[in-house]
């Protein structure tokens, strides 16, 4: 039995709760810096800093073996906050140990964009990133918060990916059990994670009202060596280590003593999540049309946690329409030497947190939502991004409009003549006074 271990590294870029209105640029203006920096450091000496000592110990020690997919976005900030985070992942990547896995560059949900194009960029802009910092080049791909159909499966194939991963769910696997590889109609070679072993870790380890409360690496490994199959794919939030669970509750004395525990029984393997698509064969094909996306987020494991309210699909919306506007005048705004400015704070405007932090679904699902958000409430977070959103596309076109103007002096083509001030901040201020009419009569129907 081969046994994968699994990390997403991920920090946003939050947005200010209010437009900087003294900001220089777009992203001073929009992007709560202060925020990011003290989030990280914090996240950063709690968990990313003593884990990654932690894991080039068990190295050295144990010849352990790990994969991470590390989102564009915590490269950035980690190369302006923290630097000697990056050099610990760099020294991991050097031991040959680790495998980087493959992901958006910004964590986005551009894989649901009605275009291919930017979902592609998105990727391609992560393995250039990845081979810069790392030098490395990715075989296998995972998608923003393990988002999966038959389509993006394809294009991650075409794209020179060997497998992809998602979430071993009963709704696409029927009868079968996710500890096989299996591949989609196209051929693309399928990793499925095995959530409960997955979540026993990432959620469950320090629950005291847990039955198996608590967990220690002996029963881990039991559990492990006790699984029928040929693979187990193990994948979790980085953060788990420390963060999510404080060292208090004994996660870093569970994962020194899980490579002990493990090499006990002589079946379990560790290995990289290349070696299980080089040495075992797919089991079966896994069907996911793209009406019946999956993910690894909420009980639903759907794409509701991003899109599954009113308020959600207009911002989601709303931002297509922008991307839209800002590729018709590209060549305007790059003669303006203005174009990388505005199409970076679009990719940026892209990071799923954004949606994530506007679900208003209830019960354990929301206190999930909230333990994330820097936002009092998903209301707040849904009138910040859309204020965001209006005030960039008004600076956009005012742009535009008085390149046209100083140009010709002629009066600028009504596509092109932004929105009054007047009619942007009309529309701001009418966000907060909708919440109300949203709550009661849209928010909570299930199709909007």
């Amino acid at each position: 039995m081969l046994i994968t271990f699994n990390f997403e590294v991920h920090q946003p870029h939050r947005l200010n709760k209010s437009i900087d209105k003294e900001g220089r640029t777009l992203l001073e203006k929009y992007v709560d810096t202060k925020l990011n920096k003290e989030i990280f450091n914090k996240v950063a000496n709690k968990c990313y800093i003593p884990t990654n000592e932690l894991m080039l110990e068990l190295i050295d020690e144990y010849n352990f073996k790990v994969n991470y997919s590390i989102t564009g976005v915590f490269i950035e900030q980690a190369l302006e906050f923290n630097d000697y985070v990056l050099d610990l992942f760099k020294d991991l990547v050097k031991t040959g140990n680790v495998e980087l896995i493959g992901e958006t560059y910004h964590h986005s949900l551009s894989s649901l964009f009605e275009s291919e194009e930017e979902f592609i960029e998105e990727i391609e802009m992560h393995k250039k990133l990845y081979k810069e910092i790392f030098g490395f080049k990715p075989k296998i791909f995972r998608n923003t918060e393990l988002i999966y159909n038959n389509r993006i499966a394809k294009i991650a194939k075409d794209l020179g990916f060997k497998a992809i991963f998602t979430e071993g769910i009963e709704k696409i696997l029927g009868w079968r059990s996710p500890n096989y590889l299996y591949q989609s109609p196209d051929g693309m070679k399928i990793l499925l994670r095995n959530y409960r072993l997955s979540d026993d870790i990432g959620f469950r380890f320090s629950a005291r009202d847990w039955d198996q409360y608590p967990l220690m690496a002996d029963k881990y490994a039991m559990w492990l060596a006790s699984s029928p199959g040929d693979v187990i794919n193990i994948y979790m939030d980085y953060e788990t280590f420390g963060e999510h669970h404080w060292k208090e509750t004994g996660i870093f004395e569970f994962l020194r003593y899980l490579p002990i525990e493990i090499a006990k029984y002589e079946h379990l393997e560790v290995v990289n999540v290349s070696e299980v698509v080089e040495r075992v064969e797919p089991r079966g094909e896994i069907y996911v049309h793209e009406f019946a996306t999956i993910s690894w987020a909420d009980t639903e494991r759907d794409v509701s946690a991003w899109l599954g309210n009113k308020m959600q699909r207009i911002s989601f919306e709303k931002l297509k329409d922008i991307g839209r506007f800002i590729k018709e005048n590209a060549d305007k705004l790059k003669k303006l030497g203005k174009f990388e400015e505005i199409y970076k704070m679009y990719k940026v405007l892209q990071i799923s947190d954004n949606f994530y932090y506007q679900s208003i679904k209830g019960l354990s699902d929301m206190s999930v939502h909230n333990y994330f958000s820097h936002f009092d409430t998903p209301f707040d977070a849904y009138a910040s991004y859309l204020n965001i959103l209006y005030d960039f596309e008004y600076y956009i076109k005012e742009l535009l409009a008085k390149s046209e103007i100083s140009k010709n002096n002629d009066k600028t083509s009504n596509d092109n003549t932004p929105p009054s001030r007047k009619e942007i901040d009309k529309n701001i201020k009418s966000i907060e006074g909708v919440f109300k009419i949203f709550l009661k009569s849209l928010l909570y129907s299930p199709k909007g």
